[in-house]
């Protein structure tokens, strides 16, 4: 997959906590800044409200991320892992996968990281520089692993064509989720139901 390295405005660097209870108040710093940034947007977010939200002292803040920048940034490569790392391990299952389970598991996926959406999207208008391209190129690249690996006669051709138009598809995940629970899973259900007949009109197509 492409690296997540960026061309994004430099950051002093986030500073790694080295004991337990530094790393306790590290996650609850990052928590509380997805929170404030998915609200307020990264302009308006303040460090001191992010300290108050995760009820440290705003040294203690500023000894482990010395700007509001190295924050986002620590935020963002935190979503970035997750959902590489998400794909890396689907991969390495996909060989196995039905055209269902391998529909499922996308959707699935969407779905898990679904409450970071807002503060991912967020910080990418505020501190994308490239991380925006190099973030979607991974993601395609990701899903195109994946499909060659549940639908080997796939060439790599296909397989890079069907994935942003998978991407684009399972953007939908947002909206349909956000309803009335049991309207959003009869409307997640026909979503899947979408995901594999698309997966198994291409696996005719080959």
């Amino acid at each position: 997959m492409p690296s997540q390295k960026s061309n994004a405005p430099a950051a002093e660097a986030a500073r790694p906590a080295k004991r337990e209870r530094g790393r306790l108040r590290v996650a609850a710093i990052l928590e509380a800044g997805a929170q404030v940034f998915a609200e307020k947007g990264y302009e308006a977010a303040t460090m001191t409200e992010i300290a108050a939200r995760a009820e440290t002292a705003i040294g203690s803040l500023y000894r482990f991320f010395p700007s509001k920048e190295s924050l986002a940034d620590a935020l963002l490569e935190s979503y970035a892992d997750l959902a590489v790392a998400s794909l890396t391990t689907m991969q390495s299952q996909a060989a196995t996968w039905t055209s269902r389970q391998l529909a499922d598991a996308l959707v699935d996926f969407v779905l898990a990281l679904q409450n970071k959406r807002q503060f991912v999207l967020a910080l990418l208008d505020a501190r994308a520089g490239d991380r925006r391209l190099l973030f979607r190129a991974s993601m395609r690249a990701g899903i195109a692993a994946i499909l060659r690996s549940a639908m080997p006669s796939l060439t790599s051709a296909k397989a890079e064509t069907m994935a942003p138009v998978l991407i684009e598809v399972l953007k939908s995940v947002a909206a349909l989720s956000s309803t009335e629970r049991k309207s959003s899973q009869r409307w997640l259900g026909e979503l899947r139901d979408l995901v594999q007949a698309y997966l198994d009109q291409a696996a005719v197509e080959r």
